[in-house]
C-alpha cells in the first residue's frame, strides 16, 4: 500500500513539474488580436476585479465577525428589526455596483453589434462537417475541410500539435480591414468560433447572424464549431489566415483564376485514369468518413457502395448523380450540389463505379453533371470510357 502511494505521489510530482503541462495551464480568456477582442478582454478584467473586491469585503467582514464576535468571547447578537438605514444600504450599494458594471458592459456590447461600414463581407455557411466561405462580390467561394490524417484520429500514429485543427482551405483575410461575417447553416445548427478574434456566432439554417473582426496582426488563428452538430462535431475546425493587404489581394486573384480554370475543365474530355485519380482524392476527403475507404460503409446509417446497385448498374447512373447532387431526405446523406463543382462530382461518381471491384468501366463526365443540372435527366451520351 505504501509502495503504491509512493508511486502515485512520484507520478503527480512528475506531472506538476512537466513544462508541457504548465505550458497548457491557462485560467483566463485570451486577449486576442482584434480591437473587439481586447475590448471584451478589458471588460472581463474590469468585472473580474470588481468581483474580487466584493469578495474580499464580504468574506473579510464575515471572517472578522466569526473571529472577534463569537460566543466564546462573550459576544451577544444585536437584535433589531425594520431598520430603514439597513434597508437603504443593502439596496443602494448593490444598485450602485450594477450601474458601475453596466456602463462599460453596454459600451462593449454596442461595439460588438456594430457591423456597419465593413470593408469585406464573407458569408460563412456550416455543413456537416465543414465550412463554406463565400466572398460576396468577389466571385470566390470554397469549402474548408478537416485534413488531420485518419491515422492520427484512430491512434495509429502520434498526434501533432494542430490535431483536429488543420484544414485544406483556410479562410484568408487581410489585416487592418473591417470584415463582416454573415453566418448561417445548411443542415443543422453549428457555431463559428475563433477565440482570438472574439467571434462566436451560431450558424442556424434559415437565419443569418452577423459578427465582425478587424485583425491587427498577421498570423494563423484557429477555432472550432462550438455547437453539438452531430457525430463528427469535433472534426469541424476553423483556420483563419490573416495576411497583409498585398498578399491577400494576390491570393484573391489566384482563387479567381482557379475558378476560371475549373470552368474550362468542365468542357474538357476526361479519360478514365484522370477521373479515377481525382475521384479518389475527392472520395477520401469527403466520403470515406461515412462510407469507409474500402466502400463497405457503416450500415444501416451509411450504406455500402461496393457492389451496391446504385454504383454498379448502368440504369441507376442517373439516380447516382441525383443522390450526390440533392442528397436523400431523412438520412445522413447530404446534398453536394453547392459543395462540389462538376469536375469533382463526375470524378467521384466515376471512382465509386470503378473502385473496390465494382469495375463497371463506365465514365461520368462533367458534361453529364451539367446536363443533369439543366434537364434533370441522364442520357448516357458520354458513358463510354476513353
Amino acid at each position: 500500500m505504501r509502495l503504491q502511494a509512493r508511486k502515485l505521489l512520484t507520478l503527480m510530482a512528475g506531472l506538476l513539474a512537466s513544462p508541457a503541462l504548465w505550458a497548457e495551464w491557462a485560467v483566463n480568456m485570451p486577449e486576442g488580436v482584434t480591437d473587439l477582442s481586447r475590448s471584451i478582454y478589458d471588460l472581463h478584467m474590469t468585472i473580474f476585479w470588481i468581483c474580487v473586491v466584493i469578495g474580499i469585503v464580504v468574506f473579510g467582514v464575515m471572517f472578522w465577525s466569526v473571529i472577534f464576535h463569537r460566543k466564546s468571547r462573550g459576544a451577544k447578537a444585536s437584535e433589531f428589526h425594520e431598520s430603514t438605514l439597513v434597508e437603504i444600504l443593502w439596496t443602494s450599494i448593490p444598485f450602485a455596483i450594477l450601474v458601475v458594471m453596466a456602463i462599460p458592459a453596454t459600451k462593449t456590447l454596442i461595439e460588438v453589434y456594430d457591423t456597419k461600414e465593413a470593408d469585406i463581407d464573407i458569408k460563412v455557411t456550416g455543413y456537416q462537417w465543414k465550412w463554406q466561405y463565400e466572398y460576396l462580390g468577389e466571385d470566390v467561394s470554397f469549402f474548408s475541410n478537416l485534413t488531420t490524417p485518419r491515422e492520427e484520429i484512430n491512434n495509429q500514429r502520434p498526434k501533432n500539435k494542430d490535431y483536429l485543427l488543420e484544414v485544406d482551405e483556410p479562410l484568408v483575410v487581410p489585416i487592418g480591414k473591417k470584415i463582416r461575417f454573415l453566418v448561417t447553416g445548411a443542415d443543422v445548427i453549428h457555431s463559428w468560433w475563433v477565440p482570438e478574434l472574439a467571434v462566436k456566432k451560431d450558424a442556424i439554417p434559415g437565419f443569418i447572424n452577423e459578427s465582425w473582426a478587424k485583425i491587427n496582426e498577421p498570423g494563423i488563428y484557429r477555432g472550432q464549431c462550438a455547437e453539438l452538430c452531430g457525430k463528427d462535431h469535433g472534426f469541424m475546425p476553423i483556420v483563419v489566415d490573416a495576411r497583409p493587404m498585398d498578399e491577400y489581394q494576390k491570393w484573391l486573384d489566384e482563387k479567381r483564376a482557379e475558378a476560371a480554370k475549373v470552368r474550362e475543365l468542365t468542357q474538357k474530355d476526361w479519360t478514365m485514369d484522370e477521373l479515377m485519380e481525382k475521384g479518389e482524392q475527392v472520395y477520401t476527403k469527403l466520403c470515406a468518413a461515412c462510407h469507409q475507404p474500402n466502400g463497405m460503409g457503416l450500415p444501416p446509417m451509411f450504406p455500402a457502395l461496393k457492389d451496391a446497385p446504385i454504383a454498379v448498374e448502368r440504369s441507376q447512373i442517373g439516380k447516382h448523380i441525383d443522390v450526390l447532387l440533392y442528397g436523400v431526405k431523412g438520412t445522413a446523406m447530404q446534398a453536394f450540389k453547392e459543395q462540389l463543382n462538376e469536375v469533382d462530382m463526375a470524378a467521384v461518381i466515376t471512382y465509386e463505379r470503378n473502385a473496390w471491384g465494382n469495375n463497371t468501366g463506365e465514365v461520368v463526365t462533367p458534361k453529364d453533371i451539367l446536363e443533369y443540372k439543366k434537364n434533370g435527366a441522364y442520357t448516357g451520351k458520354y458513358v463510354e470510357a476513353k
